[in-house]
């Protein structure tokens, strides 16, 4: 029986894709298997990963026929997945050795839905250790209920799907699932359907997983119209929480992480091509028009003069446009 899935899809990641593939080997052991999702590499990713498919033990390759973004190629991992567990490595990452025999021990130990872990993040020669927003380690709770606070950062705001692991029940009802199709911050809604859905969950320590940053390839190094899709993802974010019971609770913290999200790729718009700046000003400013308007008001006085600032300007210059018009 296959114990735990690990999905890893690949894009582009010729350079790094060795690492990440001795990493799995260094956590090779039966009842693991490694699903790897080629997303229509053009770069020679695929050959490393049809040799990975005959000399790892527990390797599943699943090559897409069209490059289709993260989002899909994770969904694709999951349809394959086997295991009565599962969890995500991203093609330019990589584990410890025996990460995934401890996290497999935390989770089935906890009997939870799902669990959380801290993570290294690794610029450079940088290690920088992150912990999951949550104190208690260790503790079965209601994943609801750290939603909250919205002005502090909780578990929705730490979205990294790699960074713990998942009963095969959030499969199977569809919760693991992503937004097909997004290119970038893929990970929002469905950190936040987790959260409002799931159970019980348990964060625990189990630093294994290193995320490299700064990877020139990586959508977060790149200005070009892909990332605009953070708005799409956070739209989606809005309009699920809106249906909730508790909308009226957990709305103020969505609309708030969404105007941090859009205030801080407005702060960085140089990076970006022209005519995508001046889709994200656009993009921008009709996502503020849509947001309730009252929670919005209560966000902007007091998310900080600096971005509060930026964000009431985006909305004055496309209101003064439509006037003009």
């Amino acid at each position: 029986m296959v114990k735990l899935s690990v999905i890893v899809p690949f894009y582009n990641v010729r350079a790094y894709a060795p690492d990440t593939l001795r990493s799995l080997r260094a956590n090779a052991r039966d009842g693991v298997e490694f699903i790897l999702v080629d997303d229509c590499s053009t770069d020679g990713t695929l050959d490393i990963l049809r040799r990975a498919e005959r000399e790892l033990p527990g390797a599943v390759l699943v090559p897409h026929e069209r490059n289709g973004g993260l989002a899909t190629a994770r969904n694709t991992g999951i349809d394959a997945a086997r295991g009565a567990y599962l969890t995500f490595l991203d093609g330019d990452d990589w584990a410890a050795p025996g990460h995934y025999e401890r996290l497999l021990a935390a989770i089935t130990a906890l009997g939870c839905d799902f669990v959380r872990t801290d993570h290294v993040q690794f610029t450079d020669r940088v290690r920088t250790l992150h912990r999951v927003p949550f104190g208690p380690r260790n503790t079965v709770v209601s994943p609801r209920e750290v939603i909250l606070p919205a002005d502090r950062s909780t578990p929705v705001d730490y979205a990294y799907a790699w960074a713990g692991a998942y009963h095969r029940r959030l499969a199977d009802s569809g919760l693991l699932r992503f937004r097909d199709g997004l290119r970038t911050a893929e990970d929002r809604p469905w950190i936040w359907r987790l959260h409002r859905e799931a159970e019980s969950f348990a964060a625990v320590g189990l630093p294994g997983i290193f995320y490299r940053r700064g990877v020139a390839s990586s959508l977060t190094q790149i200005g070009d119209v892909r990332q605009l899709d953070f708005i799409r993802a956070f739209d989606q974010v809005l309009e699920e929480t809106a249906l909730d019971p508790e909308a009226d609770r957990l709305m103020p913290k969505a609309v708030r992480t969404y105007c941090a999200v859009m205030a801080h790729h407005l702060e960085s718009i140089e990076r970006f091509e022209p005519a995508v700046a001046r889709k994200l000003r656009s993009m921008s400013a009709a996502s503020l028009r849509r947001m309730p308007q009252d929670i919005l008001a209560e966000t902007l006085n007091s998310l900080g003069e600096r971005r509060a600032d930026r964000l009431r300007r985006v909305r004055r210059r496309s209101v003064a446009r439509e006037v003009a018009a």
